[in-house]
């Protein structure tokens, strides 16, 4: 019968579209609890057991903020899957998220003007001219771009969404020749992969380290800094929620420190340097 609660459970969160990661996550401790009350069946399931584990866990050092997954992961097995009620006044603190860093657009020039290759000044480039994170960068293949609309698609990123993103039209000459000289990864590695994030970190690394940047420059940085100079360019927040593929405007109302209430045409902040 447990068997068949996993089994459910998971058909269930993918025909939802949940992403794999939360599948695998929500699976791993559902699992967990179904060891935890063995001597009884689903149907003697009760939001008392649930609470137990919860603290069970809690007691043996687990994270405030995976609590919260680990409540949101038992709440769909006993609301969905077995239809049983499943209201508990619980919510664990989560760790509070540190303000995120950007760059200025003269660190971002001084950046883009340090790296001679040409592949991996295009990376740079596009991780802030389109607020790509990397893991979307390295992935982004010559049928992702199309170049009479000036955009380009993201595949499958975080939360399994597709996502509409501008290319900037500084480069899109050079991507454009890029994109007609493969049919697979813009961004080639080694053995026809992509080129790994860990090495997309190196050259951002040594790239910041030439130009005389005398902090921790890492790739993710670009996305905030095409977020942050986007809103104090007076782009409105729906436009930028929807480029960044943020899930609600609260996110995006994150980087809103600098953010003037003016709604202009979008235009990437790379075209502005």
């Amino acid at each position: 019968m447990c068997v068949d609660v996993l089994y459910n459970m998971k058909r269930e969160m993918l025909r939802r579209g949940l992403s794999r990661k939360t599948v695998i996550t929500y699976l791993f401790y559902v699992r967990k609890f179904l060891l935890f009350v063995k001597d009884k069946s689903p149907k003697e399931f009760s939001k008392k057991d649930v609470r137990a584990f919860l603290y069970y866990l809690k007691d043996k050092g687990l994270h405030e903020s995976s609590l919260n997954v680990v409540h949101n992961a038992l709440r769909f097995m006993m609301i969905e899957i077995l239809h049983k009620g499943m209201y508990l006044k619980i919510k664990f603190s989560k760790t509070p998220k540190k303000k995120p860093g950007f760059l200025t657009q003269s660190e971002i020039k001084s950046i883009l003007k340090s790296i001679s290759n040409g592949k991996h000044r295009l990376i740079v480039a596009l991780m802030y001219g389109a607020g790509l994170r990397v893991g979307e960068v390295v992935k982004l293949k010559s049928e992702d771009l199309d170049f009479n609309n000036m955009t380009g698609w993201v595949k499958h990123g975080k939360g399994g969404k597709d996502r509409p993103f501008i290319i900037p039209k500084s480069i899109a000459n050079e991507l454009r020749s890029l994109a007609e000289s493969t049919h697979s990864y813009l961004f080639r590695g080694s053995k026809n992969a992509h080129i790994s994030i860990k090495s997309v970190q190196e050259i951002v690394r040594k790239a910041a380290k030439r130009a005389g940047i005398g902090r921790s420059v890492h790739p993710h940085m670009f996305r905030h800094s095409f977020t942050t100079h986007l809103l104090q360019f007076g782009e409105d927040v729906q436009t930028v929620q929807g480029l960044l593929g943020h899930a609600s405007p609260e996110t995006t109302l994150g980087y809103s420190h600098l953010a003037r209430p003016k709604l202009i045409s979008t235009e990437s902040p790379l075209d502005r340097l």
